[in-house]
């Protein structure tokens, strides 16, 4: 059909991998896509094209005989190429599978299991709590298995029916002009089943809404915008399919003696102009509960905006057993008037 490169129409390099071949039939697969583009004469032509370029370089042999002569044909007569989008359905069905959400398999019995989707919850936690760990109990609004009907959405003693239109298979070809392609039942909504009696509890959806309580462990350590992956506990899964995941956001409030740096402590220490000056034993707070205000000396001369670093007050590194550091800026006071004696 074509008589352009195959690999200019995939726009790959002659020596592109059959994972990258793949990638780019993909890629064009889906843009020029006859539901995509209804009617488009030329998206039409660019979507057989790619399909026939695809066929010719998947296949190592075919590729090779290309590569050397410039034909896929050993008759030297081109690709065979593609009457119909059917045509390409048919050839690369696991592909468009991938694609659009039905398998080879799924056209032969009806739609395949699928994931439940993920569910998001941003949890305000405190400085302090982010320093030590916390537990954190929660309720989660979610999609479950309605425990009436297993999920089946059938009444009790009542089953779903294979749908008759489809025959189970959840889609059917439609024609438009000289196009055919494949688009979901409309019978049954693409489900390959109808069911003739619902089930009471969730109208024959399969899921109700719950509540889920559930308990978080908060590492120490954890830092702001931090996610933490819950497996399992999203959204119920359809068609059989696993449940999705719940992913906790953390957002740390901020605190009114401590700042952060990483894993650093940053504390601002005032002290006097005689303590700078003549040095000084200070108190420091600890971030650890209940822990004991640290102590820190400061030598004589100390300027303002010194930096002092106590090894190991910081906060836990996730996960580990080390810590960061405590940071002290030193602030110095300094006296707009002085007394008789500080001046002598």
């Amino acid at each position: 059909m074509s008589q352009r490169d195959y690999y200019e129409i995939l726009g790959v390099s002659r020596d592109a991998s059959e994972d990258e071949i793949k990638k780019a039939y993909r890629k064009l697969a889906l843009k020029y896509h006859p539901d995509h583009n209804p009617g488009d004469a030329g998206a039409e032509q660019k979507f057989k094209e790619a399909a026939e370029a695809y066929d010719v370089l998947r296949n190592p042999e075919r590729r090779a005989h290309y590569d050397r002569f410039g034909t896929a044909d050993p008759s030297g007569m081109g690709g065979t190429g593609f009457n119909s989008a059917e045509d390409i359905f048919a050839q690369f069905g696991d592909i468009f599978g991938d694609l659009f959400g039905f398998s080879s398999a799924s056209r032969r019995g009806g739609p395949r299991p699928q994931q439940g989707d993920d569910l998001r919850y941003d949890l305000e936690i405190s400085f302090r709590e982010a320093a030590s760990g916390t537990t954190k109990d929660l309720k989660i609004p979610r999609h479950a298995t309605c425990p009436e009907c297993n999920g089946s959405g059938a009444a009790k003693g009542t089953s779903r029916v294979t749908c008759k239109r489809c025959n189970g298979s959840g889609q059917e070809a439609r024609r438009q002009g000289f196009m055919s392609f494949i688009q979901p039942c409309q019978a049954c909504r693409g489900q390959g089943f109808t069911i003739p009696k619902p089930c009471p509890r969730c109208k024959g959806q399969g899921v109700v809404q719950v509540e889920r309580e559930l308990s978080a462990r908060i590492p120490a350590g954890i830092f702001d915008g931090a996610r933490m992956r819950l497996r399992g506990e999203g959204e119920a899964g359809v068609h059989g399919g696993p449940p999705g995941d719940l992913y906790l956001v953390i957002h740390v409030q901020e605190d009114a003696v401590f700042e952060r740096d990483k894993q650093d402590l940053i504390y601002a220490a005032e002290i006097s102009f005689p303590q700078a000056a003549l040095g000084a034993r200070i108190t420091v707070p600890s971030i650890d509960e209940g822990g004991e205000p640290l102590s820190l000396d400061i030598p004589r001369g100390t300027q303002n905006g010194k930096v002092f670093q106590i090894r190991g007050k910081g906060l836990k590194y996730l996960n580990e057993e080390r810590r960061g550091n405590l940071l002290v800026h030193v602030i110095v006071k300094t006296p707009t008037r002085l007394t008789p004696r500080q001046e002598e």
